[in-house]
């Protein structure tokens, strides 16, 4: 994945999964390369990812991220988008699904969870401390004391930095992995429909 900015708390995430028939796997690629090309040079574009399939018939995973929703929607409804994606329908793939995400809700999504909904916000928020509490007591307890004679602006934007960085890719990842059943266990089975 290529990234071109930081990722802000408004920033939009756009995931798309594409179905590409056996052999055009190349072209596919090929294709998505001209997609990033040009989406790179909509303002407010802060990068792109691709994601294999898990196994062979899976769909593959577009990701688009935009600074803000004014930005994604200029790329979403541009004719340049529409001209790229018109060029591959019918021909080597189709789309299976399309999410968009923003702000919060991005840290508790994987590729591979592009055609689900996101967990009630009441579980993200349970998650989101669970992910918070050992990096507060770790953090004030060791860097604490070392800090306490920092002004305390100083003391503030080096913890913050530090617990934004361990959250992002640290303790948010791996929460989302342990409480994965948990947190997804509305939609699964949402999805699967009630049973007979």
């Amino acid at each position: 994945m290529t990234e071109t900015d930081d990722v802000g708390p408004a920033d939009v995430t756009l995931l798309t999964a594409r179905a590409v028939e056996p052999g055009y796997e190349r072209d596919f690629r090929d294709w998505f390369g001209r997609v990033t090309d040009t989406a790179s040079a909509f303002p407010g574009h802060l990068g792109d990812g691709l994601f294999r399939p898990a196994t062979a018939a899976g769909p593959w995973v577009l990701i688009h991220r935009f600074r803000d929703q004014e930005s994604a929607r200029r790329w979403t409804t541009s004719p340049e988008r529409a001209a790229l994606f018109d060029d591959c329908e019918g021909h080597h793939q189709s789309e299976v699904a399309r999410r968009e995400l923003s702000g919060m809700e991005t840290l508790f999504t994987t590729a591979h969870d592009a055609p689900t909904k996101a967990p009630p916000r009441w579980k993200m928020a349970l998650a989101a401390f669970a992910a918070v509490l050992p990096i507060s007591l770790v953090g004030n307890g060791l860097l604490g004391p070392a800090l306490s004679a920092w002004p305390l602006v100083a003391r503030v934007l080096v913890l913050a930095l530090l617990f934004s960085t361990l959250m992002t890719y640290l303790m948010m990842p791996a929460v989302t992995l342990v409480l994965r059943r948990w947190l997804y266990a509305a939609t699964s089975t949402a999805r699967e429909g009630p049973t007979r």
